[in-house]
């Protein structure tokens, strides 16, 4: 393999946890250096790290730098690009870059929410390889909540508490950014284009494929429906899921445009702002608040794809009871905060146009994924069969796929869709 080299310091960047141990105490002091974390009189003395597992991206890292003269030794964190173990999460390896672009962005003042400090962050788009070592977040300690586990809300005692926190740091950072409040190279790191907005996202499949898809999708519930929903598994909704799928289709020109076309809902967000995404505290006040952290794929986003991203881990009873009240809580806090201001109906249709959108680019071969990933899925007793847990990509899409289509059979995506397709 080639050397990579970072588009911010120019340095050589090691690609895995094995490289980055041989690079050493040399390499890390050069590095925080160059993004000016130590001054050019300080140096990191030593180094141990411990292999973490976690996430469907590239390999991680927990990291001990002795900075010479420093009581104790830092504790860090090194999240890598690239998994060259597994080519499905390797493919990922690009997502990396908006978490190097906020990390700069964070250490500008009066960056609007929290997220783990940054020691380095650099990343080549040539080759997908990059890395960012942040301050390693104290779970469970002074404070700070243990660390909630994906699409596991059924071992939390309030759950809906920190999906409102989740969301107001959400609403936070879209509303400074829809203000200007952000650092001055916002705009040139995350730019602003319609064009590209209204692209995202793509949908691969044509109607042949969709119908596959379908099929597909009705012989794994047929074959597996204790690891569905029983709304979701009858053939009155699959006619009706696949009718509305079919409409997306032919209408995805003018609800890509919808999306793309209010600048009151867009802004700069977090893509993924799933529960194990971020830490929980309580603020000043009392009240449960939260930083953000795994900020692969940040952009500027239809901000119903940013809450979707956020609702789409929980439980799915939980997401269709309260759905409407965290749309208007976000609404609220984007408010609250200096954002533009939101009709509630407003913003439920675009998070139903952006979840019918964010599923149909990537949920579709969710079967699929699961038969490949988990060969004796038939077997599996429910949503929480230990053998799910063997392969945490194949249960979070499944997760994330029983959710996609329990708001289509609930909140009636077909009648959204017929709202904007003119």
């Amino acid at each position: 393999m080639s050397a990579a080299f970072g588009a911010g310091t120019g340095l050589a960047l090691p690609a895995d946890a094995a490289a980055l141990v041989a690079a050493g105490a040399q390499w890390l002091t050069g590095a925080a250096r160059a993004y000016g974390t130590l001054s050019q009189g300080e140096r990191v003395a030593a180094i141990a790290a411990v292999p973490f597992s976690g996430g469907n991206s590239g390999h991680k890292l927990l990291l001990s730098a002795q900075v010479a003269g420093e009581p104790a030794a830092r504790a860090l964190f090194v999240k890598f690009s690239r998994d060259f173990t597994d080519p499905f999460r390797d493919r990922r390896r690009f997502e990396l870059e908006a978490e190097v672009h906020i990390a700069r962005l964070s250490r500008h003042p009066g960056f609007p929410i929290a997220i783990p400090r940054p020691f380095f962050a650099d990343f080549d788009p040539e080759s997908g390889t990059g890395l960012v070592i942040t301050e390693r977040i104290a779970f469970g300690e002074a404070g700070i909540e243990p660390l909630h586990h994906k699409c596991m809300d059924h071992l939390l005692a309030d759950p809906l508490d920190h999906y409102r926190a989740l969301l107001t740091a959400l609403a936070r950072l879209a509303a400074a950014d829809q203000a200007g409040r952000l650092a001055p190279d916002a705009l040139r790191l995350f730019p602003e284009d319609r064009a590209a907005l209204a692209a995202d996202l793509p949908v691969a499949h044509d109607r042949a494929a969709l119908h596959k898809a379908v099929a597909d999708y009705a012989d794994f519930a047929h074959e597996a429906p204790r690891l569905l929903l029983p709304a979701i598994t009858t053939s009155r909704f699959l006619a009706r899921f696949e009718a509305d799928a079919r409409a997306f289709l032919a209408a995805q020109p003018a609800v890509r445009r919808f999306l793309a076309a209010d600048p009151a809902l867009t802004a700069l967000a977090h893509w993924n702002c799933h529960i194990d995404n971020a830490w929980f505290f309580r603020d000043a006040g009392g009240e449960l608040a939260c930083g953000l952290m795994d900020w692969g794929m940040a952009r500027r986003m239809n901000l119903g794809v940013a809450i979707w991203g956020s609702l789409s881990g929980m439980e799915p009873a939980l997401l269709a009871e309260h759905c409407d009240a965290l749309l208007a809580h976000f609404g609220q806090a984007l408010a609250a905060a200096g954002g533009a201001p939101i009709a509630p109906a407003r913003l439920a249709l675009h998070f139903d146009l952006a979840v019918m959108t964010v599923g149909m680019a990537l949920l579709l071969d969710g079967p699929a994924l699961v038969r490949r990933r988990l060969p004796r899925w038939r077997e599996a007793t429910g949503p929480r069969d230990p053998m799910l847990f063997t392969d945490e990509v194949a249960r979070g899409f499944l997760h994330v796929f029983r959710n996609w289509l329990m708001l289509w059979e609930g909140r009636d995506f077909g009648r959204a869709l017929a709202r904007v397709a003119v």
